[in-house]
This record gives structure tokens, sequence and C-alpha cells, in this order.
């Protein structure tokens, strides 16, 4: 039978792809060598080359140069989040650091770069660690001009007009409360104006310019429950309606007069264009997950980066004459040997009435199967029908371990007023839903309902751990992964920017106090009983390690058997391949051991 690694790609990408002016070449963040360097492939197909890296750095945003000659990139240590900017030529070389002072939170705008390559522009913390400044450095002899938010807005860069007069930003407040400002760069205050303010509160994400700079198109939730693609005039300082779909709009680009997007639906992606406004009609893409798109300058190709449940993320081409065409192939040899599954969507039912979407897993072998409940991070976030966790789910299902993965309250993709059931609620309603979740899996045919086990990571972890606490099932085992356990001390925590953002989604360290630790794993420790896995990143600035301590420590004064793995050079989640796979490999044996025993 196929051992975990047998399953893991030969590869994984970064979510952010970079395409040359030109439109000929994508450059790519990948961890084939072990660490998430800086790759490029040709757009026609062929080899791919390494460009950079840098000791215990990983490589995050890309950007090339207007000429084509060189490119920037963003990279941060051991997963710690504070990034530097660097540029190195396209052809290869030593990089060389662009940014100055100190660690901070930089990040490059979508199109860092004016018409000529003088200008770079990116966000970063470096004045104040609570702020998110707007920088505009000249490349040319290294002065920057800075732009400051309004008070308690996270400002972040976007996109350079075309005619390089006008930026758009960002201004977050929550992850839902998210303005749209406009910078005149080439003026001497270049003061930010929110040009949403008239619509209220709600999410606008500015996208592409139009070609002559007059108007920028935007996502929206601002016309219901999903966010839909406006168009903003600068003339006449006015928003226009340009889609209705019934699902989230997610990535959005355009060239000259073509515009395409990709539609969530119910967790897959659908791609949609329109040229000169009306609709154009795309060749079909592989089933899966579209999370980075790019247009070639003539609107001929369409880049991306599509993940599914049974092939792993991939880097592939769209033609419009032609057809879709994968330029990377990272499958490990059993997905070549075995007959990997697909998960099949299911809905059930909670309190209030509430409708729980979900994927049910279920191995090709006999049952009745084991189960894992799965529950994704965020909680702004979504269970999505990829290859997750380095092949995990398909090395279980191959041992005959099914998996359901819900989409509780406080998920995106199933509208706004869904997605914030779950701010200043943790551990409320969503651990409503994942009780009806087990009730779910002890009702369906097939499935085990005396062996189950939980898992999740980050907002999952605490969610997994909540269910081992404070639900009365007598769980198989337990895997927590950066997971937050005492919701006071992680809002203290809190990197500094994110105060205004965790006060709305989470709540108030000092006011909010007493609700936050009854809601806390911690509180209820003495309730777990079941085999509990906990691994934490000792650099992690989301979740830092101090949560994983608290529980583990009120364990094993109990006596508990929990296992405890911290991983000295990473943050969040891993930037070092080896350690990835030797934490997924751990979370395989131990999910095995406690649902099917030593075989």
């Amino acid at each position: 039978m196929p051992e975990y690694l047998d399953f893991v790609p030969e590869e994984r990408f970064r979510r952010h792809l970079a395409l040359s002016p030109d439109g000929t070449t994508i450059a790519y963040s990948s961890n084939v060598t072990g660490s998430f360097d800086l790759w490029t492939i040709p757009v026609a197909g062929g080899a791919a080359r390494r460009v950079a890296g840098l000791d215990e750095r990983s490589v995050w945003q890309i950007a090339w140069t207007p000429d084509g000659g060189s490119l920037v990139f963003t990279a941060d240590r051991n997963g710690d989040e504070q990034y530097r900017i660097y540029q190195v030529a396209a052809g290869g070389g030593d990089p060389e650091e662009v940014s100055s002072g100190p660690d901070c939170q930089r990040v490059l705008a979508d199109d860092p770069f004016d018409a000529e390559g003088r200008f770079l522009i990116y966000g970063a913390n470096d004045r104040d660690r609570a702020v998110q400044d707007i920088l505009i450095r000249d490349l040319s002899d290294g002065s920057e001009r800075r732009i400051v938010p309004p008070a308690g807005v996270i400002f972040a860069p976007v996109r350079l007009s075309p005619s390089g007069r006008w930026l758009s930003a960002t201004g977050a407040r929550s992850n839902t409360d998210v303005a749209a400002y406009l910078i005149d760069v080439a003026g001497p205050g270049a003061e930010p104006v929110c040009v949403t303010v008239e619509y209220g509160h709600g999410l606008f994400a500015p996208g592409p310019w139009a070609p002559d700079s007059s108007a920028f198109y935007l996502c929206t939730d601002v016309w219901g429950e999903f966010t839909s693609i406006g168009r903003y005039s600068i003339d006449d300082a006015g928003l226009r309606r340009l889609t209705t779909d019934d699902w989230d709009v997610e990535l959005l680009e355009a060239a000259g007069e073509t515009l395409v997007w990709s539609r969530n639906e119910d967790g897959r992606s659908a791609l949609q264009a329109t040229k000169n406004g009306a609709p154009l009609l795309l060749p079909g893409i592989p089933q899966g997950v579209v999370d980075a798109l790019s247009l070639t300058p003539d609107a001929e190709q369409i880049v991306l980066r599509i993940d599914s449940a049974t092939r792993p993320s991939e880097i592939g081409v769209l033609d419009m004459a032609g057809g879709f065409r994968y330029l990377t192939d990272s499958r490990p040899p059993a997905m070549r040997a075995v007959q990997p599954v697909e998960p099949e969507s299911i809905t059930y039912p909670s309190a209030n009435g509430r409708q729980v979407r979900a994927f049910l897993y279920r191995p090709h072998s006999p049952g009745p199967h084991p189960v894992l409940l799965s529950i994704h991070g965020g909680p702004e976030a979504q269970e999505r029908p990829i290859y997750a966790y380095s092949g995990l789910y398909q090395h279980l299902l191959d041992q005959g371990i099914a998996i359901v993965a819900p989409n509780i309250a406080g998920s995106t993709g199933y509208g706004l007023t869904y997605q914030k059931l779950i701010y200043r609620d943790w551990g409320g309603v969503d651990l409503e839903d994942l009780d009806h979740a087990v009730r779910q899996i002890q009702a369906t045919p097939g499935l085990d309902h005396d062996r189950i086990a939980v898992m999740g990571g980050s907002y999952g972890g605490f969610a997994a751990l909540s269910c081992l606490s404070r639900l009365p099932y007598q769980w198989a085992a337990g895997v927590s992964f950066c997971g937050p356990t005492n919701l006071v001390t992680l809002a203290q925590a809190c990197p500094p920017t994110w105060k205004s953002i965790v006060a709305a989604v989470l709540g108030d360290p000092e006011t909010d106090a007493d609700h936050l630790t009854r809601r806390s794993p911690v509180t209820y420790a003495e309730a777990i009983t079941a085999p509990l896995l906990v691994i934490q990143g000792a650099h992690d600035p989301r979740v830092p390690q101090n949560e994983s301590d608290q529980i583990v420590d009120r364990l094993r004064d109990r006596g508990v058997n929990v296992r405890y793995d911290i991983y000295s050079d990473e943050g969040h989640g891993f930037t070092n391949r080896k350690n990835e796979l030797k934490a997924y490999g751990d979370i395989a044996q131990f999910i095995v051991k406690h649902l099917i025993g030593d075989r």
C-alpha cells in the first residue's frame, strides 16, 4: 500500500504569479529545491529555470520591471512574515535588496511600477508597527514618498493607472469593511481620497484599470450578498454594476477591452469573460479552483494556477483558440497508480434552520469507514475541493478513512450574512455547526460514527480543540497545528496592524475578556481525553507558540496523551519542504494509528 510520501506533489507553488510585460514568461515561487525560490517558465511551454533564492528566506510576491529585464520580489525569514524587497536580473544572478529600514510587513502593489520603472510602490508598517503606510520609492536615488492612512485604516496599494497619475488602494477596517481609495500621485500632496464613502461600509476591492485610465474595475458586495463587478468612473465619480452573479466573483483581470474573472460556484471555479462589454465564450478548464490569474497583453491567453481534489496545484495556460494545457506537472507517483477520490457536495441541517454545505470524501474500499472531520482555517475562508495538505486527504482515503470537510458559519463563498455570523462569536455558532456535522456523520450510511477524529490548522486548530473540549463525543484523536487556544492572549499578541480587525472579528482582549475566556479551548482543557497531536511554528506571528504551550502544559499536567512538535525554523505554516513533509507525514501516521490501528 502506498505511503504518505507517495502522495506528495513533486513541488508546491505559492499563489503569486507574475506575467512578463511581453506575455512570454511566467515568474513564480516553487519549493521544488526544498525552499520557496524564484522560478520562471515560458508561456509557450518548456523547461523551468531557477532565477534566485535566498538562504532561510522564502519568496512570496513577485513583479516584473516594465522593461522585462529584472524582477522584484518579497521574502521573509523562516515564516516570520517580516518581508524585505529584492531585485534580480531576469536571467538570474545575486539578488540585491531594494528595501531599507527595519524588518516589517512590506506588501508590493499588484502592479508596483510606473511605466518607466523608476518608482516602486509598496505598503509597510516601518514608521509605526500598528499602521501600514504606502511608500513610493524612487529607485534612481533611494528616496521615498510616504502616504499615511486615516486612523484605524490598514492601507494596501493596488494598481497604478496606465497614465501614471492615479494609484488605487484599499483601506481595511475588517475583512468585510474594505474601502477603495484613489491617490493622485502626480500632485504634490498625494492625499488619499476614499471614493466609496457614499456607498457605506462593505467590500470594495479595486482591480484593473481601463486602458485610457478613465476608470477602474472592482469587486464589491455593495449590491447584495455576493461580490460582483463594478466600474468606477473617475470623471463622474460614479460606480456602475457590470455583473449580477449569484456566487462570489473572485479574481478579476483585464487586457485592453477584454475582462476575465473567476466565479466561485460552491467552491469550484468557473471562468467568464467579456470583450467590449459583450460576453466572450471561453474554452473549458479542468474542474478545480483557480487562485491566480493573468492575461497576456493581446488577451489571447490566460495564465492561471489551478488546484483540484485529484491533481495538485499546477500552472496552466488557457489559449482562446487552442484550449487549456498544463505548463507544470507536479503529480506524485501514487496519483498515477491509484484512482483518486473526488468529493461529493452535501448539505446538512444545523441550529436555527441553517443549512451547512460540506464536502464528503468516501474511500473506494468497502465501508463502514472511520471519519476525519477536517476544519478549514480563517475562519473567513472556505473549504474547497483542492489537493489538500500536500496529498494528506488522498493518502488517508487510500487507507480507508473518509473525510467530512464542512463550511461552517463564518465561511466565505455563501454570502456576506453567512460569513459575518462568526464575528465576535468564535466558539459559538461555529461549534453548533460542528456539533451537527458529527450528527450528520452518525446518520450517514457507510460511515463509522464510533471512530471519528478531528483536525484543523490556524482557526481550524481552534475549532478542533473546541470540539475535543466542548462537544460530548468520544473522539478517537485530535490534531491542531498553529491553533489558538486562549482567545484573550491571541487578541493581545496579534500583529500590530491587525488590532482593529481582530477587535471587529474576534473581540477586544480587555472589554471582552470574560466572553473570550468562556469561548477558549484552554478553559475546558480538563475535558480533553482523546490522544492529541499539536504542531507549532516557533516564529508564528499570527498564532504565537504560547498558544500551543498553554494547552499542552494543561494536558500534560493531567497525564493526557499529547504529542507536541515545535518547528524552530517555521512560522504560520511551512516554508521548508522537509519540515512540511515530516509534519504532514506525522499527522497521517497519527490519524491512521488512532482510527485504524497499527498495520
